[in-house]
């Protein structure tokens, strides 16, 4: 049986290899000149290559269509994706929120020890050679591969999304599934930055807070909170717990939503008052900015104080009670207003893609074409930060190529 994977990014990957081992012939074409582009900048280039977590707690962490991941995921969880990859020669660590990265913090190695398997095994890899067109004749499949013909038995579509251009992901796996009329959802930039009305007080730009929790309402109900480390941007917010908001937001009308960002989140309000009568009690004579050093990052200070109607030369011992309740408020409730999400090119996945419906999740095969296979990013699946994305790429490759190979094997 002769296998084409279209693409050589994580799902790509695994279900060369998950083919190729089980005595298929694969050949892989990649558009790029190497394997793994996108993986190369994953993780701030280490590579956050899963979680180790569980089936469940994978499922859990998934924004859309996660019932459709349920036996990928469980047939090839993180675990076993750990214990494959360490036993292929790469040592991985386990660092804060169960992310999983290699010991060498080299996300190539990643990539090298995927591509080892996969030649041994006997997948021949093809880089340079960019698909322009997929179609079915009564016999087999018909590739266009740098203006050559190539037919194959099955094929595997591991094309990724729209987002990051620049590593080949330009929407060509949507192409194919529209030409054999399978239905593609709409495509919005997920894990992105967000876009915000910021106060002319608010010189935030460049200011990292660690361990605050962020939070959305839409009319005024809780969407979610996410707990951990935020960036202030030239254009708003961005962040790691930002990415994983923006992900619940793609499909939000922005009008309708108010975020709010706890800086105290360890402190109950009555906690935190108590901790500001402490504080105060022995600065009273200093003015309001001074007497929040201890508390807050400097470049905060102000916003905090505009936004709670206090005066920054206002005397610690003139502070009225009802001032410093609207002190609290403001620290457990820094409000900012999004306006939009950052462009598709900015997010680190897309959301939306190949209609789930039509594709059954035992296999990863198209329901309207026999033998045509979809996987990863290119599917309608995505997932917040943390691995859980790679990991479900790694999952539906795996069964993809299994599928495959099982198709030929009745």
């Amino acid at each position: 049986m002769r296998l084409a994977v279209i693409g050589a990014g994580a799902a790509g990957l695994m279900a060369a290899y998950a083919a190729a081992s089980r005595g298929a012939c694969v050949t892989v074409l990649e558009k790029n000149e190497k394997a793994g582009k996108k993986i190369y900048i994953t993780g701030k280039g280490r590579c956050n290559v899963t979680n180790d977590a569980s089936p469940e707690d994978v499922l859990e962490n998934v924004v859309h269509n996660a019932k459709f991941l349920f036996g990928a995921i469980h047939r090839f969880p993180p675990e076993r994706l750990m214990r494959f990859l360490e036993e292929g020669g790469l040592p991985l660590k386990v660092e804060r929120g169960n992310r999983v990265f290699p010991v060498s913090d080299k996300a190539s190695d990643v990539t090298k020890c995927l591509e080892r398997y996969c030649r041994n095994a006997g997948a021949e890899f093809r880089f340079g050679a960019e698909v322009s067109s997929l179609a079915r004749d009564a016999e087999s499949f018909l590739l266009t591969v740098g203006g050559g013909e190539e037919r194959f038995d099955a094929v595997v579509v591991c094309t990724g999304g729209v987002t990051y251009p620049s590593t080949g992901s330009t929407g060509d796996g949507y192409r194919f599934a529209e030409h054999f009329s399978i239905g593609v959802t709409p495509r919005k930039p997920a894990l992105c930055g967000i876009v915000c009305r910021m106060r002319p007080e608010d010189d935030l730009q460049g200011l990292t807070l660690k361990n605050v929790s962020i939070r959305a309402e839409r009319n005024g109900k809780s969407v979610r909170s996410f707990f951990g480390e935020m960036l202030f941007t030239h254009f708003g917010i961005s962040g790691p717990i930002v990415l994983s908001l923006s992900s619940l937001l793609s499909d939000v009308p922005m009008r309708e939503v108010r975020i709010g960002i706890d800086l105290k989140p360890a402190l109950s309000e009555q906690v935190l008052d108590a901790r500001l009568l402490r504080d105060f009690a022995s600065e009273q004579n200093k003015q309001m900015q001074t007497a929040l050093k201890s508390l807050l990052p400097q470049r905060m200070i102000l916003p905090v104080l505009a936004r709670a109607g206090i005066a920054p030369n206002c005397a610690v011992h003139s502070l009225t009670k009802a001032a410093r309740a609207s002190l609290v408020a403001v620290l457990k409730d820094f409000a900012v207003q999004p306006v939009a999400l950052r462009p598709m090119e900015e997010g680190i996945v897309t959301a939306g893609g190949v209609d789930v419906k039509e594709i059954d999740p035992k296999t990863m095969q198209s329901k309207k074409m026999p033998g045509l296979f979809f996987a990863g990013e290119v599917l309608d699946v995505d997932a917040f930060t943390g691995g859980f994305n790679l990991q479900i790429a790694f999952s539906t490759g795996f069964v993809a190529g299994n599928g495959a190979v099982d198709l030929f094997a009745k």
